[in-house]
């Protein structure tokens, strides 16, 4: 793939990510769901296809798209299934897309290639069993003794906790609550002191790995840092701004599959010598389905076009997370309802949808900190 950033581009880019999805993933979805499978061998074959380095130039071994291409990817994977959707998203805007956006050029040449072909699988970790939202009040330790860190705590709902190869990690080098008292670690699997586990057992995204990382006296070497002791938690805001356009990508996707699953239904399902588009109020739920589905589409590649241009992204990012995920959730809803008794039915994917949806509310930000970040924004205008 090369980044010529034209419309015919992304007509080939969506084309590229709608095969895979059908040929790749599509037979699979419900056995992966069922027996919580990450499917590494379809992660290798993504990155063979330049769908796990979608953001990093192709000097460091990517596919030197932009954020335009990167939600359609992300669109057409996640309508077909909603946890390669996430785990898709995650690998290329957490962990790649930090290393690309603020580690040194020797540590970029190091992990990007890797990452951006998925010979390794990238994890991030900021969230702690005890601070989530309140990512300052980390316990995750990294005390400096000499030329390394020692590494002390726990991180939890880490996607690839487990098959991750490599993780960036957020530990407090300062105080408490000290927004320069936070910095970003690379971490390879092997290191000692540094475990994974307790994979979780979750509601939906059921394919997409999630884990918890240990660090138990972890000595990590200083060339391991990015940027500088203290700039963690700057980075990692800056990075999350980004990464809500992937995630509100991921609830477009989800959204859509679900609304066209409930659209074909009531096209063929009768009831009364009438098929149930046909019925107002099956036909006008539909219709705003569609209209929330278009509304969330051109709130995203809004925040997409300033991201590609370079601007800042931090109120139109939290919008679009905010209005798309909870249109994931309302539409998927809907979907089980037009469906019927079929819709509780794991013989149609309405189910799976409403399962998935409910996770786009909550990762990289729940909607109460989206409406806190608009707030914050909004208030800007009115000082």
């Amino acid at each position: 793939m090369h980044n010529v950033g034209s419309k015919e581009q992304l007509i080939l880019v969506k084309e590229s990510a709608r095969n895979f999805a059908n040929t790749y993933i599509k037979p699979h979805v419900m056995k992966w769901d069922e027996s919580q499978t990450f499917p590494i061998e379809l992660f290798k074959n993504l990155g063979d296809h330049g769908f796990m380095g979608i953001l990093v130039p192709e000097e460091y071994g990517g596919s030197g798209l932009n954020y335009q291409e990167y939600i359609t990817i992300l669109d057409e994977i996640s309508k077909v299934c909603g946890s390669i959707g996430l785990s898709v998203a995650a690998h290329n805007s957490l962990c790649t897309n930090h290393i690309l956006s603020f580690a040194n050029e020797e540590q970029k040449r190091r992990y990007l290639p890797k990452l951006a072909k998925a010979e390794w699988i990238g994890a991030w970790g900021l969230t702690e069993p005890g601070s989530g939202s309140d990512a300052g009040g980390m316990n995750t330790t990294a005390v400096q003794d000499g030329d390394y860190f020692i590494l002390n705590g726990d991180k939890t709902f880490i996607t690839h906790a487990i098959s991750g190869d490599v993780a960036v990690v957020m530990a407090r080098t300062g105080e408490k609550g000290d927004k320069k008292g936070i910095s970003a670690f690379i971490v390879e699997k092997g290191m000692e002191g540094f475990t994974a586990g307790a994979k979780m057992d979750k509601l939906g995204m059921r394919a997409s790995e999630t884990g918890s990382l240990f660090f138990d006296n972890c000595r990590i070497h200083k060339d391991q840092l990015i940027g500088e002791i203290g700039d963690g938690f700057v980075q990692a805001l800056k990075l999350l701004d980004g990464g809500r356009i992937s995630i509100a990508a991921l609830s477009l996707g989800i959204a859509r599959g679900a609304y066209e699953c409930a659209l074909k239904y009531a096209n063929e399902r009768e009831q009364f010598q009438t098929k149930i588009f046909d019925f107002q109020a099956v036909g006008f739920n539909l219709a705003d389905m569609a209209t929330k589905i278009n509304a969330s589409e051109l709130l995203i590649r809004q925040a997409g076009d300033l991201k590609d241009n370079g601007l800042k992204v931090t109120k139109e990012g939290a919008m679009a997370k905010l209005f798309a995920s909870e249109t994931a959730v309302e539409v998927s809803n809907e979907a089980v309802q037009i469906l019927g008794g079929y819709g509780f039915t794991k013989d149609f994917p309405a189910e799976k949808y409403f399962r998935d949806a409910k996770l786009c509310t909550i990762g990289e930000g729940t909607s109460s900190i989206q409406r806190m970040v608009i707030a914050r924004e909004i208030k800007k205008d009115v000082q």
